[in-house]
């Protein structure tokens, strides 16, 4: 019996899974195993092949939709796993979601060699927060993440999935990334042996445990200046404050439809054309900012979420002729 199992890292029964996801809806995890190290992760990841069981990875929740009831075997958190440091200054870590100013100028201003003080890498573990390293870019003056601020999610999950938007995709910064590949064993990936493409990280079935990012020297006011601007674009158009799990739907014909330069209907102007906005599933429901989001407004199931799915789905079918294929992820 899985009870019997013994982890070899904080290991939790029957672990309820809804709040650790940004939608706020599903069910529990039969096993809920957290490591603190890559290397925890590893041996995990291997005791739970070694029983035959089913393995999902679980970062900051975005992107991804859980069914109601038990999710079957094993989904590992990367919540631990969340380090930031130096390259060179290993001692010097840093969790980004808690970085102060007087530690983000401490990081920038070690006593180094002047090749690693003017070296804008970070090294980061999959569990760190995007927003903790948008953050962490901002108060250190580094440039390259602020196409990222209002994304929530964690390293390796944005990786695996090049998270970004119309400023940027976080492959733009990706120097080195650390996987563990689907036989249990490491491999570093060079950024130019990578072939990341639209939301698609090109990795497979790895697991990211780890990257180096490469950012660019800048100021803290215009880093600053920019994520702000960003932000308030972001705000206006995307229910950023609301609990989603992002984009539902792919563009029809491709992920140049419906871009800024697209002459393509995306699929978030054509439910809004539809008049679908602000349609309602229990407390799930369109945004009224962008047809391309269902928010929950408190309470909402998994059933209520897919339920609401499938309905926009039927109604594109029936009026445009058009089948809209899911963009996030489903686990069940």
């Amino acid at each position: 019996m899985t009870l019997s199992i013994e982890w070899p890292c904080v290991a939790l029964a029957n672990s309820p899974l809804a709040k650790r996801t940004t939608l706020k809806v599903g069910g529990s995890a039969e096993w809920l195993l957290e490591p603190s190290t890559p290397d925890e992760l590893r041996e995990a990841y291997l005791v739970a092949k070694e029983h035959k069981l089913e393995i999902r990875v679980l970062g900051g929740g975005a992107n991804l939709i859980i069914d109601d009831g038990v999710l079957p075997g094993v989904v590992i958190s990367t919540e631990r796993v969340r380090r930031t440091f130096r390259p060179l200054d290993p001692g010097e870590v840093i969790h980004p979601d808690d970085m102060t100013e007087e530690q983000a100028n401490k990081l920038f201003d070690i006593e180094a060699p002047a090749i690693a003080v003017n070296d804008p890498r970070l090294i980061v573990w999959a569990g760190a927060s995007l927003p903790g390293l948008v953050r962490a870019a901002s108060l250190l003056g580094w440039s390259g993440l602020e196409g990222l601020i209002g994304v929530p999610g964690t390293l390796g999950g944005g990786i695996a999935m090049n998270a970004g938007g119309r400023w940027g995709e976080l492959w733009d910064v990706v120097d080195m990334v650390r996987i563990l590949r689907p036989d249990g064993e490491f491999e570093d990936i060079q950024r130019a042996d990578a072939n990341p493409g639209y939301r698609n990280g090109g990795l497979g079935e790895c697991i990211v445990v780890g990257a180096v990012l490469r950012l660019t020297l800048d100021n803290k006011h215009r880093v600053a200046a920019r994520q702000r601007e960003y932000l308030l674009e972001k705000c206006k158009v995307q229910p950023v404050t609301e609990s989603s799990a992002g984009c539902i739907f792919k563009n029809p014909g491709g992920p140049k439809a419906g871009g800024e330069n697209s002459g393509e209907i995306s699929a978030g102007r054509l439910i809004d054309e539809l008049g679908l906005k602000g349609l309602e599933r229990g407390a799930a429901a369109v945004s009224k900012l962008h047809g391309n989001f269902i928010v929950n407004r408190g309470g909402a199931t998994a059933t209520d979420v897919f339920g609401l799915i499938s309905e926009i789905q039927s109604r594109v079918q029936e009026a445009r002729n058009i089948e809209l294929e899911i963009e996030v992820k489903r686990w069940r």
